[in-house]
């Protein structure tokens, strides 16, 4: 994948999108000054939440709460799929919001969850790690290791109606999520104590992941504000999650070029690419790294796609990934299995 942007889509105003999803882009983008910073009480007035349900949904889904570490107030919601005696694999979500925004209640995230447990068999935990700028940088990656640690030590006892498969997990999110899937792994890959652990990740799905740098890509020029995401927002969401005085150029964003580190073991990657996503470019500077690197990973692009767009199930795209993501986690855990 090019590192450069598409001018087809750079030319065009904005992406076909259905009404439905237009009006939620711009509800988002309201929450949103013009300097990308937050109107917070607007935000939360909007953020609505689902609570976790033990009963089945239509799909035979149930979910419920479970607490990883009280003393930090960290939990997660864990998705079980229909009652099976077969172990299944394990889905670590973190959700997006560019590390200061949503949570694992907040409605679009519980909806996804609770269908890729459905559509991919797998038991869903989707982390609800701290949010800047009251916990920066390194806290939503403290908060991902925590959660594998707490799935090594009683993954067994978790809240599912179905066994678990610990040699297969995999870690996905999106946006800001993506970029914890990214530093999840690389730590998870680096630790010792992984290599003794009964958990072993398989694969990192890094949906549109939020990485960046002070240099302004192509993409970020050029798909600036076609969308709900802004460069103002982007870099509004830097200065809330990195360390104070720290520039985009921080090894937490800028994780591409040559001086990239990769662990031996960080597992096979698949990276989602929207066409209309003013990420892109870091995005498949990023791809470039691993493959650098030697890594196995697996882009899946989407053209006409903007960021954010795996939420909506009403758009073509975000039934494509979900079937992209069933695929991968089935080749990687056959390979693990073996």
């Amino acid at each position: 994948m090019a590192g450069g942007s598409d001018d087809s889509a750079g030319r065009r105003r904005t992406p076909p999108l259905p009404w439905t999803v237009r009006v939620q882009l711009a509800a988002l983008a309201l929450g949103h000054r013009r300097d990308g910073s937050v109107r917070r009480l607007l935000f939360c007035i909007g953020d609505l939440k689902s609570c976790a349900s033990t009963r089945p949904d239509a799909s035979g889904v149930r979910s419920a709460d479970v607490t990883i570490d009280a003393s930090r107030g960290l939990w997660a919601r864990v998705f079980s799929p229909p009652p099976s005696d077969e172990p299944v694999p394990v889905v670590v979500y973190f959700h997006g919001g560019g590390f200061v925004l949503f949570s694992a209640s907040s409605r679009p995230y519980d909806a996804l969850c609770r269908r890729l447990c459905g559509e991919l068999g797998a038991v869903v935990v989707s982390v609800n790690y701290r949010l800047a700028p009251d916990h920066r940088f390194p806290a939503a990656y403290d908060d991902g290791v925590a959660a594998l640690r707490y799935l090594d030590a009683g993954g067994d006892a978790l809240p599912a109606a179905v066994p678990v498969d610990l040699s297969s997990v995999f870690l996905a999110g999106d946006s800001a999520g993506g970029n914890i899937v990214h530093h999840v792994a690389q730590r998870w890959a680096s630790s010792v104590s992984a290599a003794a652990a009964r958990l072993r990740v398989a694969g990192a799905v890094l949906i549109q992941p939020f990485f960046g740098g002070e240099e302004r890509t192509d993409a970020e020029v050029e798909l600036d504000r076609v969308s709900a995401l802004s460069v103002a927002a982007t870099d509004f969401y830097w200065k809330e999650f990195l360390p104070e005085g720290a520039t985009r150029d921080h090894p937490a964003a800028h994780v591409c070029g040559d001086g990239v580190e990769i662990a031996e073991a960080f597992p096979p990657a698949m990276v989602a690419v929207g066409g209309f996503d003013l990420l892109k470019d870091w995005q498949a500077r990023y791809v470039e790294a691993l493959q650098a690197k030697g890594k196995a990973v697996r882009v899946v692009e989407y053209p006409d796609a903007v960021h954010g767009f795996h939420v909506f199930p009403e758009l073509a795209d975000s039934g494509k990934l979900v079937e992209e993501m069933k695929m991968f986690v089935q080749e990687h855990r056959s390979k693990n299995a073996a």
